[in-house]
């Protein structure tokens, strides 16, 4: 199981501790919580010379979910470990539907202008906001992460896909294609790609092999957009016929697979640059980084006998992995990147007119989306506290709930509350009796 992370009472971090000894501190007083979201408890006392373990944190980026762990070293222990959702594509929709929008209102209500001098520059490094947005909310979690146990060096998925090599495997160079973990490389750009299905008969859970959709004794090539995955039975059926003559009664299925095998490295892309950036933000906290291809990555993986997730992963990016790691009971932590609210002042509707008004204020009465309300009220038939999440519109104010409850045998209740405007509010209500 994950560990729970400790501060002592000056807000030093301690060795991360079992849950059970957590709930322990906890029920005999020596001990509150500090944060929940990862769980932290803080001591009530000073720990004089503690003997702090250093720890690895591992980062194994993606462009829509990135794998964090966080890994003892000499004993091969996981600690910690979480898969963080980025909201990159939402951003760039995002900016999509901004231009658009102010394309519309320029034309309806400007005359003609003629272009300006192309005179803006941007600064060395600069990302587009949909792949800085990814490499801030790493750094965040790195940061926060360093101040609740002792991180001594990060380990990080520097590359994850050569794509100059799974344009052409036949590349030649000084050493470039040798090694035992070449292969990976390829192999595991198609998984995700094809979704680690047969792309024939969409079978999973099963032994894929490397298919060419163009065959290569008709003039196929190794390119990795003339590459997919094939179960044994499939791939033994098709043999090198031709892919028009192997699916001539499935058009439907035959124009899926062709888009699909077009599709453009655009994820590819993505991470291969906020990899690239983020590795030198990395560098200016003053740790050692590691780095490692996800060759190397799924290599260990594969030799652990770990099942295929983010946070998995993470925990075997690198050359420093212990050969055996503890892995039991761990659940990982999810966590999913909301932003810091929107700069809009109006909300309109799919053709780009105003329909309603958009506070630029983040804060209303103290408060603000993601904090947690807590209602105490001494007075009345029967007293009681109430909790409940800000909406996620800022600007909606917070309602009294004048619900009356006869039920006691209760000890926790859902509840349902709508304001005028039909907003919807989950609170959860513990009796105190």
């Amino acid at each position: 199981m994950s560990k729970v992370f400790v501060l002592d009472t000056n807000l030093k971090p301690s060795n991360p501790i079992h849950p059970g000894r957590a709930r322990m501190l906890l029920s005999q007083g020596k001990a509150a919580v500090y944060r929940q979201y990862p769980f932290t408890i803080i001591l009530k006392r000073e720990i004089s010379n503690p003997e702090i373990k250093p720890l690895r944190v591992k980062i194994d980026p993606g462009a829509k979910t990135t794998g964090l762990s966080l890994l003892d070293d000499s004993t091969g222990e996981v600690i910690w470990v979480a898969e963080l959702q980025h909201r990159g594509f939402q951003i760039r929709d995002g900016l999509i539907s901004r231009r658009q929008l102010r394309r519309s209102r320029r034309n309806r209500k400007t005359r003609y202008r003629q272009p300006r001098f192309l005179n803006r520059t941007r600064p060395e490094g600069w990302l587009p906001p949909s792949l800085n947005s990814r490499v801030a909310n790493i750094l965040t979690w790195v940061r926060k992460l360093s101040s609740l146990c002792h991180i001594n060096a990060i380990s990080q998925e520097l590359v994850r896909f050569d794509t100059q090599q799974m344009q052409d495997t036949e590349i030649s160079g000084v050493g470039y294609q040798q090694g035992t973990k070449a292969y990976y490389e390829v192999r595991e750009f198609l998984m995700e790609k094809w979704n680690r299905t047969c792309a024939y008969c969409s079978a999973k859970d099963t032994r894929l092999e490397i298919e060419h959709i163009q065959p290569r004794s008709k003039g196929g090539s190794n390119r990795v957009s003339n590459l997919c995955l094939a179960c044994v039975p499939c791939n033994q059926k098709k043999g090198n016929q031709d892919i028009q003559d192997f699916l001539k009664g499935k058009p439907d299925l035959l124009k899926l697979i062709l888009a699909q095998a077009k599709k453009p490295l655009a994820d590819t892309a993505a991470v291969n640059c906020t990899q690239k950036e983020l590795y030198r933000q990395l560098q200016k906290t003053g740790l050692p980084v590691e780095v490692g291809t996800g060759g190397r990555t799924k290599y260990n993986r594969t030799i652990r006998g770990l099942e295929k997730t983010h946070y998995w992963d993470s925990v075997c990016v690198g050359a420093s992995t212990p050969e055996h790691l503890i892995t039991t009971g761990i659940k990982p932590l999810l966590i999913t990147a909301k932003g810091h609210g929107t700069r809009q002042t109006c909300r309109t509707d799919k053709f780009g007119f105003p329909i309603r008004h958009c506070s630029r204020t983040k804060f209303h009465k103290g408060f603000q989306t993601g904090d947690i309300v807590k209602a105490v009220v001494t007075s009345g038939s029967i007293s009681w506290n109430l909790c409940w999440a800000c909406s996620n519109s800022r600007n909606r104010q917070l309602q009294y709930l004048n619900n009356r409850w006869s039920n006691s045998g209760h000890q926790s209740q859902i509840l349902q509350a709508y304001s005028p405007k039909r907003w919807l509010f989950l609170c959860t209500l513990s009796w105190i009796f």
